[in-house]
């Protein structure tokens, strides 16, 4: 059986925000240079599940470890170079697409080239000619390749997507799929992306985890989708979830 190092693992961790239990006791492992999809219904807590793991909040019990260390041995800004995060909606700043793209950089007083700039643009699949144009101009689908872009600049070993495509067109989805196998496959980035698209858990993930009110329910490799026993896994999968 193949052995696969670990990029992130959760023992037995649980947040709470005040009286309410948004995540009860997650254990599991995340594995370095593969994809994982986090699937399961509206209120699973599978956003607050990427935000630990980029040390936006902190577990309220149990321990989470990033590369075999304890998450609370990294300092916040390494810890946030280190395991980037990309959002449905990426806060994209006032500017031209440069300045988006330089923004991680001048966060520490430093400046991007133009030459760089352009090589991120072409990784992500964008035409060279929109750097000095507004970013707000763009199209969705533009604006996911210039959040993940700009994320990339960092160097990210892991990469966090919150449904980034949940609100695209079929073209787009597809663009944005194509290039997260890219990243994957070509720069061995380790990608743990929320979706709600059964098609990108099994066409797109190595692994799948399966959550729901708050625990994860089942994980392993993406053929456990069509194999399941689980009565909930099933639902979500007809939509009834």
């Amino acid at each position: 059986m193949e052995e696969f190092e670990e990029a992130i693992q959760f023992l037995n961790v649980s947040y709470e925000l005040g009286s309410l239990s948004i995540l009860n006791n997650i254990s599991g492992t995340i594995f370095k240079g593969k994809i994982t999809t986090l699937v399961g219904p509206s209120g699973a807590g599978k956003t607050t599940l990427l935000k630990l793991c980029n040390g936006l909040i902190s577990p309220t019990a149990g321990k989470l470890h990033i590369n075999e260390k304890s998450i609370l041995s990294f300092e916040p800004t390494f810890l946030r170079k280190q395991v980037g995060i990309v959002l449905q909606n990426a806060p994209i700043i006032r500017g031209s697409v440069f300045d988006n793209l330089n923004l991680p950089l001048v966060l520490m007083k430093k400046s991007l080239s133009v030459e760089d700039a352009l090589n991120y643009l072409k990784i992500v699949g964008l035409d060279e000619d929109i750097l000095s144009r507004q970013a707000s101009d763009l199209s969705g689908g533009q604006k996911q390749k210039l959040a993940i872009a700009r994320t990339l600049i960092n160097k990210s070993e892991i990469l966090l997507l919150d449904e980034i495509t949940s609100s695209l067109d079929p073209v787009s989805s597809k663009e944005i799929e194509q290039l997260i196998l890219k990243l994957n496959k070509k720069y061995s980035v380790t990608i743990v992306w929320i979706t709600h698209n059964i098609h990108q858990a099994k066409e797109i993930g190595d692994f799948v985890w399966f959550m729901k009110d708050g625990q994860l329910i089942e994980s392993g490799d993406k053929t456990i989708l069509n194999f399941t026993n689980n009565e909930n896994i099933q639902r979500f999968i007809r939509g009834e979830l």
